[in-house]
């Protein structure tokens, strides 16, 4: 079993991916073990010292904040808080979200500047380790003063109560805690805090979309390629000389990928009898390498998140400081998330149009790409469904971050909506899959119409392709096909 020890080291996109497909086991490092120890013991000498009124720990919360709470109370304050903030409604957000925000709860803890103990910090990492996954819900968060609803659930988990999903099936926390031989936590001043207050349900989100968005910027070069081809594509547009004088470090990169996927192809080098493509073709470089410069963007500041303490308020024990501030506040994921989920949803609308284009009976291609059309429909309707797809991309794609909805009494008078943006990112992010699905489906139904042979990286993946899925010689249940084929391109990025 691998081990990861939970340090200062900054960790990214990569080692979080690795993370999570490696099911590695965590550990505190010694150097975090003495920063949440340290941060714990002057937590608790200055509550026991009793001179200081601070917000949160032993005052009541949102604008509760001037309502004081005696020492004897401070437990007691937590544990309320924890079981009064899992309000969350919706779906149940899948596992592997989960445990990505379980992780990037633990980092976010480990800095030692949260006042956390190390027997509920423990707890949490146990269990992460035995796969003990929480069940939260896509809808409660505002986020800001952190994802509040999601990681009351997360949270939940911790004192005994709330259900979990644990070896495949879902169960009360106590019930797998007992299992396991864990005992729940008897939360102290400002762990309930610690653990509501953050980012990471948006963060965890914007992870697990990150992780495949950024494959998917060649993944959509690739299927773009393969109908290319099959349009019978001019090569000018993806001459270097073009990109150069732009200057564009995604379109350059996007013509690049272009060239080197088609490089020996019979049908890219040969002649044409047009003079120039449709947008959706000619322009692939610009389209895409925007998207994917927004993707790099985001990513940098995702990445920049996930080290970071986002709870409030943020002690310093070196300082003898503690801060109440807003780095709960989501409004860097939200605003990027919104952002992400633009740059998803157009890759999916130039996807959409080439489909259009393919089954238009252009280029020497029937119409809807059958042999038969008239008694068959082809893939008629195949783009329809896209059509549809794109169509509610541009819905979701309005922003979630320029709303906002006074929260506690106008205490928290501005707040991001990133949650929100979060799991609409996430519908674009799948309805992006489905889409390159039914192009990549129509683009390998069309190249089977060109005499010439394609590249050798495209005919390897035409026969990868046509062990599973066939060419549509009359019509069929194109549902069935077209899964598979969405399928075939998750796993692309997957592998």
């Amino acid at each position: 079993m691998n081990i990861h020890q939970i340090s200062t080291k900054k960790i990214d996109l990569n080692k979080v991916e690795e993370l999570i497909k490696s099911k590695s086991r965590l550990e505190l490092s010694a150097e975090s073990l003495e920063k949440v120890m340290k941060c714990r013991a002057y937590l608790d000498k200055k509550m026991a010292s009793g001179e200081e009124v601070i917000y949160g720990i032993n005052t009541g919360f949102g604008s509760l904040c001037n309502t004081v709470v005696t020492n004897e109370e401070l437990g007691e304050l937590q544990h309320n808080l924890v079981m009064s903030h899992a309000c969350g409604l919706g779906e149940e957000i899948p596992q592997e979200i989960v445990q990505i925000m379980m992780f990037l709860k633990i980092q976010g803890l480990s800095y030692g500047h949260s006042g956390i103990s190390i027997e509920t910090l423990s707890l949490l990492i146990e269990l992460y380790n035995n796969q003990v996954f929480p069940v939260v819900y896509s809808q409660g968060s505002l986020g800001a003063s952190g994802d509040l609803a999601p990681l009351a659930h997360i949270s939940l988990s911790l004192i005994g109560l709330g259900e979990v999903n644990y070896k495949n099936q879902r169960r009360s926390s106590a019930e797998v805690l007992s299992e396991l031989g864990l005992q729940p936590v008897q939360l102290q001043s400002k762990e309930g805090l610690a653990l509501l207050n953050g980012t990471q349900f948006m963060q965890a989100f914007g992870v697990y979309m990150l992780l495949y968005a950024n494959k998917y910027k060649s993944i959509s070069d690739l299927i773009a390629c393969v109908s290319l081809e099959g349009y019978n594509g001019h090569k000018s547009p993806f001459n270097p000389l073009i990109h150069q004088v732009r200057n564009q470090k995604g379109q350059a990169q996007t013509a690049k990928n272009v060239l080197n996927y088609l490089e020996g192809s019979e049908i890219f080098h040969g002649e044409k009898m047009d003079v120039q493509d449709p947008y959706s073709f000619r322009c692939i470089p610009q389209v895409h390498g925007a998207s994917k410069d927004m993707i790099d963007y985001v990513t940098g500041i995702f990445e920049t998140e996930i080290n970071s303490v986002t709870d409030n308020p943020t002690i310093f024990p070196d300082e003898d400081l503690i801060i109440s501030a807003g780095n709960f506040h989501g409004q860097p994921l939200a605003i990027t998330l919104d952002s992400l989920a633009l740059a998803l949803a157009e890759l999916a609308s130039i996807s959409e149009r080439r489909i259009y284009k393919l089954i238009s009976g252009n280029r020497a291609l029937p119409a809807f790409l059958v042999k038969k059309p008239g008694l068959n429909s082809g893939f008629m309707i195949p783009q329809y469904t896209a059509a549809s797809i794109v169509s509610q991309n541009k819905q979701l794609c309005t922003p979630a971050v320029v709303d906002t909805i006074d929260s506690s009494n106008g205490q928290e008078d501005h707040v991001s909506m990133g949650a929100n943006a979060a799991t609409k990112c996430f519908k674009v992010f799948s309805n992006l899959e489905s889409v390159l699905g039914v192009e990549l489906l129509a683009g390998f139904q069309a190249l089977e119409f060109r005499d010439k042979k394609s590249s050798q990286q495209i005919e390897e993946l035409r026969e990868s392709y046509r062990s599973s899925i066939p060419f549509i010689e009359n019509d069929v249940e194109m549902h069935v096909e077209m899964k598979k084929s969405i399928q075939f391109v998750q796993n692309l990025v997957r592998e």
